[in-house]
C-alpha cells in the first residue's frame, strides 16, 4: 500500500494554522531544525510565508548569519565534526542582538544578521528592525535545540531526514557534528513537531506514540 504523502502546501498551511492559534498574540519564536542538509532554509522560507497568509508579522533568521570568525571556528581543525558543534556559531551574539530583543517585545530593536561569513567578519553597520506587539520569528538552521538554545523557542519543528552517506571530507565533518548533536541534545525529543521532510515536495508530519 502506497504511503500518504501531503502536498507540500497543505502541510505548511496545517502547521501555520496551529502556529497561529497558539500563538497569534504577542511574541513568538519558531526553530526550524535538522541535520545538515535536511532542508531548513527553504522549509523556514516556505512556512514564514504560510504564516504570513494567515495575517502574521513574520520576521526571518538563519543560524547560518550567527557565525563565529574562521579561525575560531577551525582552531581544532575545519575537519574536526565535534568541534564544529560546539564552536560553529557565536550563540551570545545570537541572544545579544535578536532573541533577546526579540523577546523584550515593546520598541526594542533586533538584528537579523550578525556575522558575514564571506567577510569573515561582524556585520558592519547592521540593519535594526522593529516589530509590534504580535510578531513571529522563524530561525532556521542547525543545533537549534542544543541545552543553551532549547528553551529559547515556543515552537520547534525538527526535519527527519536520514544520514547522508559520502565521502565527501566537509559532508563527512558534518555528519560528525550532527551526530555530536543528536547524542549531546536529542533534538526530536525536544521539538513541537518531527517532520519527515526526505520527499522535499511531499513533507510529511510524524506523530510519534509515546505510550
Amino acid at each position: 500500500m502506497a504511503r500518504w504523502a501531503p502536498a507540500k502546501k497543505d502541510q505548511l498551511e496545517s502547521l501555520a494554522t496551529e502556529i497561529m492559534h497558539n500563538y497569534s498574540r504577542g511574541r513568538a519564536m519558531v526553530a526550524i531544525d535538522g541535520r545538515h542538509g535536511a532542508g531548513q532554509r527553504q522549509f523556514a522560507d516556505d512556512l514564514a510565508e504560510a504564516l504570513r497568509q494567515n495575517d502574521a508579522h513574520v520576521f526571518r533568521a538563519s543560524i547560518d548569519d550567527f557565525f563565529r570568525p574562521r579561525r575560531d571556528r577551525e582552531r581544532e581543525g575545519w575537519l574536526d565534526g565535534g568541534a564544529q558543534y560546539r564552536d560553529a556559531y557565536d550563540y551570545s551574539l545570537l541572544r545579544r542582538v535578536l532573541v533577546d530583543p526579540f523577546h523584550t517585545a515593546g520598541s526594542t530593536g533586533f538584528v537579523l544578521t550578525g556575522f558575514d561569513e564571506v567577510r569573515d567578519q561582524p556585520v558592519f553597520q547592521p540593519k535594526w528592525m522593529s516589530a509590534g506587539p504580535d510578531a513571529i520569528l522563524v530561525v532556521d538552521g542547525v543545533f537549534l535545540n542544543r541545552p543553551e538554545l532549547a528553551g529559547l523557542w515556543n515552537y520547534s519543528i525538527w526535519l527527519s531526514t536520514p544520514l547522508i552517506e559520502s565521502g565527501d571530507e566537509e559532508v563527512m565533518r558534518d555528519s560528525a557534528a550532527d551526530e555530536a548533536y543528536l547524542k549531546d541534545a536529542n533534538p526530536s525529543e525536544k521539538a513541537t513537531t518531527i517532520i519527515d521532510n526526505q520527499d522535499l515536495d511531499h513533507p510529511r508530519r510524524v506523530f510519534v506514540d509515546s505510550c
